[in-house]
């Protein structure tokens, strides 16, 4: 599913090359359910917006799903991120306008599904993470993690090939947190491929893989349930 081999990134700060990720090398297969795990500054959210094509890679391969993305343009970037991956983001990203309804069709316009295909696949998306009976709502009259479920089916509505999800309980208290954790996991026991930054423990606990990553570099990267390593 994905493959990164010797993947490089810098940036330019005035004069200066700054390598934030130097020669990371991860493989994930389908089905698989993942931690990213790091301190700030260790190039975790750096390696998350390359893995989501949110961004690409001075240097090194990126394969996604059998496609090499590594040399994409924005525009092939964004095709790529429409059709493969989903987003669930630490802050929700509603529109506060639309309804919970509306907010999940919004991936499924751009497809270009008639109005009542697209109706009825966010209507099952909103079933799959248990707010069906919130979907004419709007994002001020559902809670924190109401609003995360929302997310979530929005993340899930185009079927991706995998989907990522940056900080997605940072805004919640532990009990919507343990209930947008089960809802990942129960995504990921129906097949879904999951990859998660987070920097809480009990969080990346409900994975089954974590990857710690320090310095630009992979540190450790262990399986949840077994705890034995891979490196």
């Amino acid at each position: 599913m994905i493959e990164i081999i010797d993947l490089r990134k810098s940036y330019k700060l005035l004069t200066d090359d700054i390598e934030v990720l130097k020669g990371v090398n991860l493989k994930i297969e389908k089905g698989e359910y993942v931690a990213i795990m790091g301190p700030s500054g260790s190039g975790k959210s750096t390696l998350m917006n390359i893995l989501g094509c949110l961004d690409r890679p001075t240097s090194g391969k990126y394969i996604l799903n059998s496609n090499d993305v590594s040399t994409l343009n924005d525009n092939e970037l964004a095709r790529i991120r429409n059709k493969e991956i989903g987003f669930v983001f630490q802050a929700f990203n509603l529109l506060p306008r639309l309804s919970a309804l509306e907010n999940v069709e919004l991936p499924l316009i751009y497809s270009g599904l008639k109005l009542s295909e697209r109706k009825k696949k966010a209507k099952e998306a909103l079933d799959r993470v248990g707010l069906s009976d919130r979907m004419h709502h709007k994002p001020n009259e559902l809670s924190g993690g109401q609003r995360q479920r929302v997310a979530i089916a929005r993340a899930i509505v185009t079927n991706p090939s995998v989907l990522m999800a940056d900080e997605p309980t940072g805004n919640l208290d532990s009990k919507s947190s343990e209930e947008i954790m089960r809802i990942f996991q129960n995504l990921n026991e129906e097949g879904s491929t999951v990859v998660m930054v987070t920097h809480e423990n009990d969080i990346a606990n409900h994975t089954k893989r974590i990857v710690r990553i320090r310095d630009g570099v992979i540190l450790r990267d262990t399986l949840v349930e077994s705890r034995t390593c891979y490196r």
